[in-house]
């Protein structure tokens, strides 16, 4: 079983990792063309408003009461009560969408004044924002219809699919960039970026269709199917939509403080949060979106044993992974913004700032990955309630930190809170989740930290020793950087894993856990 749930991993793993190299280079691309200023920050502001209201309406809440609900219906109901869930679901979801985006169109004045009130003493930039806003808006409709055909294909163990769909999204970003910019005035060559954002939620949208074609349960979009079904996917769905974006609501507060700081500050958060989504992505939200169905079915099935067995192994899978990638992100974060963003417009200044949030948003990698993990333990059980407690405790958390942190660090004070306060909600969900749910670790731990401990410890005192100083990393060209990042990352990995052998830590052994 466990082979199973590892191979899917990959799988989500791997077209994630094709979407976010695409994405580094979108925003390498990004970085060079525009440089981070007034016109990036602007739509860093305008594609983060309907991206926000995606990760809470799409990959947030909704898939997750979504993909339980259908799955208990996948298990004990007839094929025929699984498409009418699916038909009442589409037309509801279809119809709160084009209410939304209607009013979000209308509304992105207002929109941009919420979300970076710092704006409104630039009235150009405003303007700029707003615009902008109006054209990326209408992707919260159409991603979040492709989110519930991904819900559906994740259901029925089609992982891959909706896992390579976000790399359209940066084929049109990049492909807007470079073939679209050249219609605009200078002042407004950043727009095509915003229409790059509407290009690609129509072809994310389309790409879905055959798939659910050939699962027989393309969602028509049709009333009175199966009110009570849909009627608890609307019941799990209100908390979860808070519970599982307190990230997003805080990468959003940043933003709007970030807003009254120095130009450049939201792009400098930007381009640092991206290199800790990487990971996030291609590991952490490929395991929560593999484990989330075989969890329903184990709580299903009143399998305890087994439900236990699937959260311990994709634990140790976070320890394993996500450790070292926030210790790589730390020692080799300004070798990795030099590599990639420093050229032409995305200056040497440029990179110290992102360096100095990376370090702050990498501290807090493990925690953003355990909270994906961990949720998933509760909405499997159909339980939104108590991460929203905890989700309420870990937002206002983050508001008093940044008030705390945003004066002696500026805008890698904001990167610390979001990190903090994520550990903070982390650890409330993993005492809850063994104090209440009764969930219990399994054998082995201390040996299995102690061996980590000491495996990134050989790695640290690799890259401290052999990483050039920063000034080489300045003064080499392109091809110069990417090799010796390249040879770093080789080098930090051999010794971590090389000491995970010693220590007698067995991936195999994992994998079968």
């Amino acid at each position: 079983m466990k082979e199973k749930l590892l191979k899917s991993t990959l799988v989500v793993g791997l077209m994630t990792t094709l979407s976010r190299i695409l994405g580094l280079a979108r925003d390498v691309l990004i970085g060079a063309m525009f440089g981070p200023g007034a016109g990036v920050d602007a739509f860093i502001v305008a594609f983060r408003i309907p991206n926000f209201l995606r990760r809470i309406f799409a990959e947030g809440g909704f898939s997750q009461a979504f993909v339980p609900v259908l799955s208990e219906y996948r298990e004990q109901r007839s094929r025929e009560e699984t498409g009418a869930l699916v038909e009442h679901t589409a037309a509801v979801l279809g119809s709160w969408l084009c209410v939304t985006t209607v009013v979000g169109v209308l509304a992105a004045p207002l929109l941009i004044w919420i979300f970076a009130p710092g704006f409104g003493g630039d009235a150009e930039k405003q303007a700029l924002a707003s615009g902008m806003l109006r054209i990326t808006f209408p992707y919260i409709l159409f991603i979040s219809l492709t989110a519930m055909a991904g819900g559906i294909l994740n259901t029925y163990r089609r992982f891959a699919v909706p896992a390579f769909t976000p790399v359209l999204l940066n084929l049109s970003l990049i492909g807007c960039a470079i073939w679209l910019t050249p219609y605009f005035p200078p002042e407004q060559r950043v727009v095509a970026l915003a229409w790059g954002v509407f290009i690609a939620g129509v072809a994310q949208l389309l790409f879905q269709f055959p798939f659910l074609l050939r699962l027989r349960l393309f969602p028509l979009p049709r009333f009175n199917r199966d009110r009570e079904g849909v009627g608890r996917i609307i019941t799990l769905m209100i908390p979860t939509l808070f519970a599982v974006s307190v990230s997003q609501i805080n990468l959003l507060v940043d933003t709007a403080i970030a807003s009254f700081l120095e130009t450049g500050s939201i792009s400098w958060l930007y381009f640092s949060d991206r290199l800790v989504e990487f990971p996030l992505g291609v590991f952490g939200i490929a395991l929560a979106t593999v484990i989330l169905p075989s969890l329903s079915a184990e709580h299903t099935g009143k399998d305890n044993a087994a439900f236990n067995r699937t959260l311990d192994w994709a634990l140790r899978w976070v320890m394993l992974v996500a450790l070292p990638a926030a210790a790589g992100l730390i020692l080799l974060g300004a070798p990795l913004l030099t590599a990639l963003f420093q050229y032409n417009e995305f200056s040497r200044h440029d990179v110290l700032m992102s360096h100095r949030s990376l370090v702050m948003y990498a501290v807090g990698l493990p925690a953003f990955i355990l909270i994906k993990v961990l949720s998933s333990g509760f909405f499997s059980r159909q339980d939104t309630k108590t991460p929203v407690k905890v989700a309420v405790i870990a937002m206002v958390s983050n508001v008093v930190l940044n008030l705390l942190l945003v004066f002696p660090l500026a805008h890698a004070g904001l990167a610390l809170a979001t990190s903090l306060s994520a550990c903070i909600n982390a650890a409330l969900l993993f005492w809850i989740l063994r104090r209440e749910k009764g969930f219990d670790t399994g054998p082995g731990w201390p040996r299995f930290l102690a061996a980590i401990t000491l495996a990134l410890a050989a790695m640290a005192l690799g890259l401290v020793f052999f990483v050039p100083d920063q000034l080489s990393w300045f003064q080499w060209d392109m091809y110069e950087r990417a090799v010796n990042v390249v040879l770093c990352t080789f080098a930090g990995a051999l010794a971590y894993f090389a000491v995970l052998w010693l220590a007698g830590i067995r991936l195999q052994n994992l994998v079968k856990h």
